[in-house]
């Protein structure tokens, strides 16, 4: 049984639900302050802000506990927790419990191209323990394969598992979107592509979410250099740059200015 959540009532609105990714309180509180009802997280930025290597399991804790940080946010809050951070269907399953338990609402699950039946048995687990968590089950064809391998028999056996939504990251090409779109009977992520459709084309599409990943972690990590480079070189700043008092504001909890959460 699928979700019935408002996070779920999201994948279903008019438009698809654009879905940015915070890594730390000040990001997510100033998304929500520019009224997105949801945030993700982003399992770059957790790893890289730790130190540590992405997508390897390495983040575990730093996952949790940025969770424990956005969970009482005024916003919906979807958590990227890599593949789970173990083969073994139980400790995901308790994973997705402390999640829920700190107040996320979604939960991203990779298989990086492992045994689908062993990423099927992940989401039962999870849909098992907390039945109400949007389980948002990512296959990585077109992610870390180059493509040639069909999802449809990957997510077909994730929707089985109970799985809420499903996400193919790097998949661009329109014709391929909407094969897709038309087998499904749950909401199909992608992820946003400088090299794929826009926002209003992907709607035309049918697809139901559209997540930023890292894109903007990266962006304000370029913006950084950017303006270091410039302050250097004795030229003008460019871009928004928040005063210290946005900001400051941003750093206290319950101070986003938008009541999209929960």
């Amino acid at each position: 049984m699928t979700s019935t959540t408002p996070f779920a009532a999201l994948h279903h609105g008019d438009a698809p639900l654009l879905l940015p990714n915070a890594w730390d309180h000040a990001s997510a509180a100033a998304l929500a302050a520019r009224g997105f009802p949801a945030v993700g997280t982003t399992s770059l930025g957790a790893a890289a802000a730790a130190g540590l290597p992405d997508g390897s399991s390495a983040t575990r804790d730093e996952t949790l506990r940025l969770a424990l940080v956005l969970g009482s946010g005024p916003y919906l809050l979807s958590v990227d927790a890599e593949d789970g951070y173990s083969d073994d269907p139980e400790e995901v399953a308790a994973f997705a419990r402390q999640l829920a338990a700190v107040g996320a609402v979604g939960v991203n699950l990779e298989d990086r191209l492992g045994d689908p039946a062993r990423h099927a048995a992940k989401i039962a687990a999870v849909k098992a323990a907390v039945p109400g968590l949007f389980v948002n089950a990512r296959t990585d064809t077109h992610w870390l394969g180059d493509g040639s391998e069909d999802p449809r028999r990957r997510l077909d056996a994730y929707r089985e598992a109970g799985a809420d939504g499903v996400f193919v990251p790097g998949l661009t090409d329109a014709r391929e979107i909407a094969a897709l779109v038309k087998d499904l009977d749950v909401p199909l992520n992608v992820l946003h592509s400088p090299a794929g459709p826009g926002l209003p084309r992907l709607a035309e599409l049918g697809v139901r979410r559209v997540s930023l990943g890292s894109l903007l972690y990266r962006v304000a990590l370029g913006a950084a250099l950017d303006a270091v480079g410039a302050f250097a070189a004795g030229r003008p700043l460019a871009g928004t740059v928040p005063s210290y008092r946005d900001v400051e504001k941003l750093g206290r909890r319950g101070d986003a200015g938008h009541g999209g959460g929960r």
